[in-house]
């Protein structure tokens, strides 16, 4: 039974430079060949003349919520196609799980190892690179761990776990807390369990709350933190490193799986999100209030190495 159904209702410059020297070769159509192509003009104008009716459920992080950049988009796709969007921000694993049940239409999501497991049971499919910002570690001014000078991301981790500083994370199965995961795991260590290590249950803008009130360090990404550093003390005091690169896909939900799920719609949605006009919107969003842009656009360009 579906959840929702339905009642009618700066990347650091060596980051940014490599990530986009890559864009510039590969195959663009191995990943993601039916959303790819739908942000040819062709079916943009098609998008664009759509008017639908009925809700699309979108399954999706909270950093493109607590961002503002769904603020933007999502009226923007419901006044040119007619769809209400019913918009759930949880973490990323949180909005595969729901997008698997079937109760979601579509995914929006930064968690490139759980997109692909979702993929590969079935369960979602026109898998297409939409946007990147990256992962930072942020913290107090005073930096008692030292990780401001640490030369990589292992030796930032292992620094704050050394030191024993508070660090607040998400414990949440969130794309944000995956990464974490997997970084503390290339360091080497196991931090769950000491008393240094909260964990908050929360989304990426409560947990840079808790983690500002406490002088505390925590990974964020980008976007997230630079909508919100106006109300924060927290410093970014770690960036830049490849492993901390963020990439977000959106992923239509298998209607060959689970057959009451809005596939017009969420086809819709999707090609919207990669279609130019849209990727040009992305990229400039942020630039007025945060003085930089929150996301980068990619739709279209290959995958980025893993």
């Amino acid at each position: 039974m579906r959840m929702f159904r339905r009642t009618p209702i700066l990347i650091a410059l060596a980051l940014i430079v490599a990530f986009s020297a890559a864009a510039c070769g590969g195959d663009s159509t191995k990943d993601n060949p039916p959303a790819a192509a739908a942000a040819t003009p062709a079916a943009a104008a098609s998008t664009a003349a759509t008017k639908a009716s009925g809700s699309v459920i979108l399954a999706t992080t909270t950093s493109t919520q607590d961002s503002g950049l769904l603020d933007v988009l999502v009226p923007m796709f419901e006044k040119e196609s007619g769809y209400t969007v019913k918009t759930v921000a949880v973490g990323s694993g949180q909005a595969i799980e729901q997008a698997s049940r079937g109760d979601a239409d579509v995914v929006l999501v930064h968690s490139p190892d759980a997109e692909k497991k979702m993929v590969d049971a079935g369960d979602g499919v026109e898998r297409a690179l939409v946007m990147h910002n990256d992962f930072i570690i942020v913290g107090p001014k005073s930096d008692p761990a030292g990780i401001k000078t640490a030369n990589t991301t292992a030796d930032a981790m292992t620094a704050i776990a050394t030191k024993r500083a508070t660090f607040i994370s998400r414990g949440d199965n969130s794309g944000t807390n995956a990464l974490e995961l997997k970084l503390w795991k290339a360091a080497n260590l196991t931090p769950k369990g000491q008393s240094w290590y909260e964990e908050s249950g929360q989304g990426m803008g409560a947990t840079l709350t808790i983690a500002d009130q406490k002088n505390a360090y925590t990974i964020s990404d980008r976007g997230t933190y630079l909508a919100q550093a106006k109300n924060l003390a927290l410093e970014i005091l770690h960036q830049g490193d490849p492993p901390l690169l963020n990439v977000y896909h959106v992923i239509v939900v298998n209607p060959a799986k689970h057959a009451n799920t809005n596939v017009a719609g969420a086809r819709a949605f999707a090609a919207f999100m990669v279609r130019a006009d849209i990727q040009h919107v992305i990229g400039e969003f942020g630039k007025e209030k945060a003085g930089q842009s929150l996301f980068f656009a990619d739709a279209g360009k290959p995958e980025p190495p893993p």
